[in-house]
């Protein structure tokens, strides 16, 4: 199962759906995949302080870089994951 798959089934099921029903031939939970693509789209670009708190991270790895860099690497991995989710629906 995908993460959006996940995703547009919790979003079903917190409307009171069965996620697993099928609508008109098709599983319910499918018809929450644009509103979820839609979230991934907004949350595309990290805040500064997940890029911070990404940076912790990122910062073990290039000890020599700079803050901003540390940030920017932490950025970039938030987005490359993001956008291989959108790939993985």
């Amino acid at each position: 199962m995908t993460v959006i798959e996940k995703a547009a089934r919790a979003l079903c099921e917190a409307q009171g759906q069965d996620a697993a029903a099928l609508v008109e031939g098709t599983p319910a939970w499918r018809t929450y995949v644009p509103q979820v693509m839609t979230v991934l789209a907004a949350i595309h670009e990290p805040s500064d302080i997940m890029k911070e708190a990404g940076a912790e991270i990122v910062r073990h790895v290039g000890e020599g870089e700079s803050d901003y860099a540390h940030q920017s690497d932490a950025a970039n991995v938030w987005r490359f994951m993001i956008d291989a989710m959108r790939r993985d629906s």
